[in-house]
């Protein structure tokens, strides 16, 4: 085998930040889930190390809030209980898929608990908190306050039955939990709720829309249309008002403020900080406590940073306007570039759902299924722009007619085909002709076409595009039948395979933040050495809260570079194996139909 390519060096990297949607800790997540928004960033962080830039990746479970204390309630437990059930579980599949977080944390931690009430102090100091007692549900029954997500009752808006107390998964609107009609306790069922006040600290949004009209990139947004529309209609109609920051509730970060014990901050204020705070522990892990501001201080020289979420369509406004009023009112603090969320990858037209237990377990599902078969069928069907509909049909036939047929064949034939008349050895490559220089020509032009829509996080376009690429080599492989023509010339066989051996070694380049394990194998099985991406581990962390789990990944070493690599003649290859398990076509009907 082969040395290694060297990495490329790049002068003035860009620093990306790429920070992931923090998912409730209250159950395991789904296919919804990793289709909408923790595939997609990994694929985009992947891409974007391989371009040089420096990327950190961030995230955690969301342990505050009352999806988990619903949880807690639900099952006699505590909230630290159902975190420690659950936690792990996220991590365990994150590994499994391959999901490169530079720390994959969670909220209940030291760090992020004094980093979140210093953005409230700041914002406090600045006069962006106000106090007011609004009106909210009471259950006499239980004798408390019902947070918003302890209500479900019928939407004021589209009348969805099965609306929760704060959004609608129907509509996407957002209320007070008092407008819904026919309101219930989620705990008790009682339908008998009372509106009672209590007063709580409120973030003055309404003084920040100018200021949010002002950085909004406007008319020409590289956003996604519904995100950016959205948004816009937003800010230009000016209807930001006073949002409700604290909750009566006993779990979750504490105001810092005397006379406050019973009250924690809402979660929906307490989670988008923990993209602040999960840099500033990646930073305090690496022995360096101001790293993190490379990555959110653009006045820091040589730095470039650019930060984008992704999230699901539920989490937009939180993202591209609360969020970045935040930042705003903390000051010093870089806003979003880019917010690529996506819609909903549903099942059976109905949205995926943790609490009401209509899921497929990503956990599971990897346990019967290649993880970059999941990783291309859900880039393929990814719900970029409209609500996709997942079923089981449709898996089996992305990774049985594209993944495998297409890329997964074409790399297993051409490599058994060496190891059988070339000694397993990339042949002697003689004179080209013009279909020869018209593929690979066409093969190198993917390094910009497939990288520009990696990079505009267009990324189920990525796939289409790769499938076309590869299926050029297949077609060229069909017209030049090597495979008949090394009886009679086995110097111009040779010839075509060392064109085809070259061509599928860029095409494992460009799939490969898409098919991080295969094109690991596929790089072997060429004959080089070395791993094209760093490696994740998990540690436990140690603060004042206790210990807690995390995941880690480090890029050092990585040899994937976004540059073609040569394939020497006479270079030995490795034993080919397949890349992909086809599937059985009763698949469907034992994982419960289409």
């Amino acid at each position: 085998m082969t040395d290694s390519p060297s990495i490329v060096s790049k002068t003035d990297p860009a620093h990306i930040l790429v920070g992931v949607a923090w998912p409730y800790c209250n159950g395991e997540q789904h296919i919804g889930h990793i289709a909408g928004a923790y595939l997609p960033p990994d694929i985009f962080a992947r891409y974007q190390r391989m371009i040089g830039n420096k990327v950190l990746m961030v995230s955690g479970s969301d342990t505050h809030g009352t999806p988990v204390t619903i949880k807690a309630d639900e099952e006699g437990i505590t909230p630290p209980q159902v975190i420690d059930r659950y936690h792990p579980l996220f991590i365990e599949s994150y590994l499994k898929l391959g999901l490169t977080f530079d720390l994959f944390t969670h909220t209940d931690t030291e760090n992020h608990w004094n980093v979140t009430q210093d953005m409230f102090l700041r914002h406090h100091e600045k006069g962006l908190i106000s106090k007011a007692t609004e009106k909210q549900l009471f259950d006499p029954r239980d004798g408390r306050f019902l947070p918003d997500r302890y209500v479900e009752g019928i939407c004021p808006k589209c009348g969805n039955e099965e609306a929760r107390g704060d959004q609608c998964d129907n509509c996407g609107a957002t209320y007070d939990a008092t407008e819904l009609k026919s309101p219930r306790s989620k705990i008790s069922g009682n339908t008998e709720l009372e509106v009672r006040e209590t007063e709580h600290f409120f973030l003055e949004l309404g003084k920040l829309n100018d200021d949010l009209l002002k950085w909004f990139p406007g008319e020409n947004s590289h956003w996604r249309p519904h995100v950016a529309n959205f948004t816009r209609s937003q800010l230009e109609e000016k209807s930001l008002r006073a949002r409700p920051i604290t909750r009566d509730l006993s779990w979750g970060v504490r105001i810092p403020l005397e006379g406050y014990d019973s009250k924690c901050f809402y979660v929906w204020y307490d989670a988008v900080i923990g993209y602040l705070s999960a840099t500033k522990e990646w930073a305090a892990i690496n022995g360096d406590s101001e790293a993190w501001r490379k990555w959110w201080d653009s006045t820091v020289s040589g730095t470039n940073p650019r930060s984008y979420y992704f999230i699901g369509k539920d989490n937009i406004p939180f993202h591209t306007i609360i969020w970045p009023a935040m930042l705003q009112g903390y000051g010093g603090l870089n806003l979003p570039h880019d917010v690529p969320a996506n819609q909903y990858l549903n099942m059976a037209g109905r949205k995926f759902s943790k609490s009401r237990g209509s899921i497929i377990s990503i956990r599971n599902v990897l346990e019967r299924y290649q993880p970059d078969a999941w990783r291309y069928a859900l880039t393929a069907m990814a719900p970029e722009t409209v609500d996709v509909d997942f079923t089981w049909d449709d898996f089996v036939g992305r990774v049985n007619s594209e993944l495998l047929a297409k890329w997964g064949n074409l790399v297993n034939r051409v490599l058994s085909f060496v190891a059988k008349r070339f000694d397993g050895k990339v042949p002697e490559i003689g004179d080209l002709d013009e279909v020869d220089t018209a593929l690979q020509a066409d093969i190198l032009r993917g390094f910009e076409s497939v990288g520009k829509l990696y990079g505009g996080v267009k990324l189920r376009g990525a796939a289409q595009e790769l499938c076309r690429l590869t299926d050029q080599v297949n077609n060229y492989i069909t017209q030049k039948a090597p495979f008949k023509m090394v009886k009679e010339d086995p110097a111009a066989a040779g010839t075509v395979i060392a064109v085809a051996l070259q061509c599928i070694t860029w095409l494992n380049t460009l799939w490969s933040p898409i098919l991080p394990h295969s094109a690991q194998q596929t790089w072997e099985m060429l004959g080089f050495e070395g791993q094209l991406f760093g490696r994740q581990w998990t540690e436990e962390i140690e603060d004042g809260r206790g210990k807690h789990l995390v995941l880690r990944y480090d890029h050092d070493g990585a040899i994937g570079v976004w540059h073609p690599v040569s394939l020497p003649p006479g270079q030995k290859l490795g034993e080919p194996r397949p890349l992909f398990v086809k599937l059985d076509e009763k698949v469907a009907e034992e994982e419960g139909g289409s």
